[in-house]
């Protein structure tokens, strides 16, 4: 298969879609640091600029057109400028490209507020438009935390196929979830056990002892929004992670007074952990888990304990949240090494990406409606 992917970011589709012997026959982005990760990591994939410039033939022919297109006119976060918003009308634009590429497959991304912009009238517009161009839609709000990172990451995915929607809905759909079967749901603040097994990622996690009291997290922010499902910020914290305060993994302990003072405020709670939420007059407050990550320059990053240390959350950290290998951010950047690449791009680019885990289950679904429709055709 062949794809296009437009406003692609730092390009979770190519890293998903690899691993099935999928190639992008061009990418597309305008933000300068994720054009230099695509540079870095996609350097044999043709790097396109504004997408609505792409014209037929100026690439090979594909068979799937991917895009993620801008969130922030959506979200109940922003002002709700819909398609009216120049950023949301990139939608539309999406479509154009669409029309003029005519691929088989369409697949779309965004906030689940675009359900709700404008009395839903945004969203049925974008789903006519398809219809209009020939294609069969269907779609469903997927949760990372059902492909296997620990993050709550709720998105809407549209699949759309040339001539037929059953196609379509055999994507997203499968027979069990369409028996009153939902996958179980997590209270808050629920574990999730061993998500970060050794091997289990494509870079390789190492330590997996030090994951064995990782929480579910919620969405990472991305332009200053956390693009979550209500787009607030209000109970969405990026990292429920705590640590144990015993020292485990070495460093200094907290005095004796300061881990009473811990316990104290949190009302006299047995649990041996503590988070701190850091304001911008760095000032420190308690919490049970840490708030969501914010990727704008010069913005404070929110905090929690690990080790019985205090510190950020690492790029790294946000890479594995999203399903990137270690490092895949980390690039040569306004001259200098990658070693020295600073957090802030790093942090904005994985906030605005698709998660890596929920791309390869869409691109194994596609597979799998091709294959089955090629034995059809056959018989």
């Amino acid at each position: 298969m062949i794809f296009g992917s437009v406003c692609s970011g730092i390009e979770a589709a190519s890293v998903a879609w690899k691993r099935l012997g999928w190639r992008a026959a061009f990418v597309s982005e305008v933000d300068a640091f994720p054009r230099a990760v695509l540079k870095a990591r996609h350097p044999e994939t043709p790097l396109h600029g504004d997408f609505t410039t792409i014209q037929a033939g100026d690439y090979e022919p594909i068979d799937i057109l991917v895009g993620g297109t801008p969130c922030q006119s959506f979200s109940v976060a922003g002002l709700r400028g819909g398609l009216d918003d120049e950023r949301g009308n990139l939608a539309l634009e999406y479509l154009r490209l669409a029309d003029r590429l005519r691929p088989r497959w369409l697949v779309w991304e965004n906030v689940p507020g675009v359900l709700s912009s404008a009395g839903g009238r945004d969203f049925g517009a974008i789903l006519g438009g398809m219809v209009e161009l020939g294609y069969g839609v269907a779609y469903r709000v997927l949760d990372a935390q059902h492909f296997g990172v620990p993050q709550r990451r709720r998105r809407v995915f549209v699949v759309g196929h040339l001539g037929d929607w059953r196609h379509a809905a055999a994507v997203l759909f499968e027979r069990h979830s369409l028996q009153g079967h939902p996958a179980p749901s997590r209270e808050a603040g629920q574990r999730t056990a061993g998500t970060f097994s050794a091997g289990a990622h494509p870079g390789g996690y190492n330590g997996q002892d030090a994951y064995n009291d990782l929480l579910i997290a919620h969405s990472l922010r991305g332009e200053g929004f956390d693009a979550s499902e209500d787009g607030t910020g209000r109970g969405t914290p990026l990292v429920p992670v705590v640590f144990n305060l015993r020292g485990r993994g070495g460093g200094a302990m907290p005095e004796a007074d300061d881990i009473a003072s811990m316990r104290a405020a949190s009302g006299g709670s047995s649990r041996s952990y503590v988070a701190f939420a850091q304001n911008q007059r760095d000032e420190l407050r308690m919490m049970s888990v840490a708030g969501a990550l914010a990727a704008e320059p010069g913005m404070k990053q929110q905090t929690y304990v690990a080790a019985a240390a205090v510190r950020r959350l690492t790029p790294v950290e946000c890479e594995r949240l999203q399903g990137f290998p270690d490092g895949y951010t980390a690039i040569p950047w306004r001259g200098k090494p990658a070693e020295q690449c600073p957090d802030g791009p790093r942090y904005k680019a994985l906030g605005n990406s698709m998660a890596v885990p929920v791309m390869r289950w869409l691109g194994e679904r596609i597979r799998l409606v091709d294959a089955l429709s090629a034995q059809k055709e056959a018989a």
